[in-house]
């Protein structure tokens, strides 16, 4: 096993714009990080994750980049990214930034010539083609909703967007356009940023004969994700940037199952430190967006040792995240959001701080922030729910209330609501109504309120970090899980060479039996974690309390 800072690291995600305004426009910023380094340096974060601060039109939020090389107006100024670093670096604390290099803006410079002309040389910066049946030459589809091409009547063809038609796919075919992007990773390499989060990196090589794709599911996929030269492109790209460098690399990989996942991340084939995988948080839409679907325990601890085994046999590394600026708040989804807020929000933090991997922490997570519930359908910002609301409009199948509904419970927006910092007007994020709608019950659920309480979510993900640091079993210990068949215990050991770890944790909102007599040589413990004040006892048979999490030392 190679050790590497990265697997032992805690990271932090900042989503800029919702995390704290210091100019009173509403809207987040980088002097508001800053402000706020200490409170990051307090949790005891090894790395921050910005999501995408570069200069955008804003069309996603940041994720369709016109300039790779410049800081968005309403951020701040490179300057400031820079004193953000530095003062990080201070901390110790390293500095991941996000990368979108699958589509950029149609506002870049890159694209502006490109549609110029089809002799023009950045024409196959991009990726265009002649329709077909008078329509477009596939059926492919945006995740953001209808087809994934757009007709630009300058040249007479159609260019690609998997996701909005002003995020036009790169065509990483080109050997220039590579070449230019390696340039710009390095600049910002010497710049020194510690490591990136590479958006949907998996579907930067597509199949060249752009063949229609299946009706069922994400039409086009199987065709633009994990295609034929994607592994070709992260190694080269690898080994002109990254591996250069002590980088953390995370890819962020839709369509990806453990197998898959191997190859990105095997120390050996030198690609990604790690990958950021899905498949954990599909079980309550197996059945669409449209459809909020009933899981079972057992899918997701099944799915989990799945991917454990499949990586620690073979010299692979992941992620850990339940939440994150695409995902809904776990303890909505996952969890209790109402009379156990607290303890499911720290049992299911307690997961994934004792799996294998590295665990990242979603800003608001470490204090049990939930899903907002919005009144109108007009209230959502983000554009992919606006893009699944049409749809589910036009089947006619569900009335209003019944598409609200399930808006508020799939929307990013639920993940993008202002941080909450204090229970004054606007939550301490500004003095300004902020560009997004706060949830309600900040006053009850704020990092001020966490700090004073004892037995805060807060105070727990301190303890958390704090173990994880004094301990490598956390990072390093294979994984072995227990209680399989439990409908409502996840169970399992981490085994490490000075210690092993015994994790317990009750997804259920109700009292539950176990017995482990028949599993675990065990005969004494330590606990050294717990979710509830009142401390319990080792033994091999009992009971776990509604969302119960303990960790025992042995």
């Amino acid at each position: 096993m190679n050790k590497k800072w990265w697997k032992e690291a805690v990271v932090y995600q900042i989503y800029p714009r919702s995390f704290k305004d210091s100019n009173n426009d509403g809207i987040g910023d980088l002097r508001g990080i800053i402000e706020k380094i200490d409170y990051l340096d307090q949790l005891g974060v090894d790395a921050v994750w910005l999501n995408p601060v570069y200069q955008s039109p804003n069309d996603d939020n940041g994720y369709d980049i016109s300039d790779y090389k410049d800081i968005m107006d309403e951020f701040g100024t490179m300057e400031d990214l820079e004193e953000l670093m530095e003062l990080l670096h201070e901390r110790e604390i390293k500095l991941i930034m996000d990368l979108v290099i699958n589509h950029s803006s149609d506002e870049h410079q890159w694209f502006q010539e490109s549609r110029k002309s089809k002799s023009n040389p950045y024409r196959d910066y991009y990726i265009w083609k002649d329709g077909k049946n008078d329509g477009p030459p596939n059926n492919w589809k945006s995740f953001f909703g209808g087809s994934a091409w757009k007709y630009d009547e300058q040249t007479d063809q159609y260019y690609l967007h998997l996701f909005s038609p002003k995020q036009p796919d790169l065509n990483w075919e080109n050997p220039k356009l590579r070449q230019e992007i390696y340039e710009m990773i390095n600049w910002w390499l010497e710049k020194g940023v510690d490591g990136f989060r590479l958006d949907v990196i998996n579907l930067i090589s597509k199949d060249q004969r752009f063949p229609d794709g299946a009706e069922a599911g994400q039409k086009g996929h199987e065709y633009f994700a994990n295609g034929p030269r994607v592994h070709e492109f992260v190694q080269e790209m690898a080994a002109e940037t990254f591996n250069n460098y002590e980088a953390m690399t995370v890819g962020e990989t839709p369509f990806v199952d453990k197998d898959e996942a191997l190859k990105f991340v095997k120390e050996e084939r030198k690609e990604f430190s790690m990958v950021i995988p899905f498949e954990h948080l599909e079980f309550d839409r197996k059945e669409g967006w449209d459809k909020i679907t009933d899981w079972d325990l057992t899918e997701l601890k099944d799915l989990m040792s799945e991917w454990q085994y499949k990586l620690q046999e073979n010299n692979g590394w992941t992620s850990l995240y339940f939440c994150n600026h695409d995902q809904p708040r776990i303890v909505s989804r996952y969890g209790d959001d109402g009379e156990y807020r607290k303890e499911s929000a720290k049992m299911l933090g307690t997961m994934l701080h004792t799996l294998r991997g590295t665990p990242f922490i979603y800003q608001g997570e470490e204090i049990g922030m939930t899903n907002i519930s919005f009144e109108s359908l007009d209230d959502f910002d983000d554009i992919e729910t606006r893009g699944y609301i049409k749809e589910v409009q036009a089947k006619g199948e569900l009335s209003e209330d019944e598409i609200l509904e399930i808006a508020n419970y799939r929307t990013r927006d639920n993940a993008r609501t202002p941080m909450h910092w204090n229970s004054n007007k606007y939550a301490g994020f500004s003095e300004v109504e902020p560009w997004l709608k706060l949830n309600t019950n900040y006053p009850a659920v704020n990092v001020e309120k966490d700090l004073a309480a004892e037995d805060s979510v807060f105070k727990y993900y301190q303890r958390m970090i704090s173990l994880r640091k004094k301990y490598p079993v956390f990072a390093y210990g294979e994984y072995d899980i227990l209680l399989k068949e439990d409908q409502n215990i996840y169970a399992y050991q981490r085994r490490g060479e000075e210690n092993n770890l015994l994790i317990l944790l009750n997804f259920s909102r109700k009292r539950v039996d176990y017995d482990l007599t028949e599993e675990v040589e065990v005969e004494t413990a330590e606990l050294i974690l717990n979710n509830y004040q009142k401390e319990a006892d080792f033994e091999l048979s009992g009971s776990l309390r509604p969302y119960e999490a303990r960790v025992y030392l042995c």
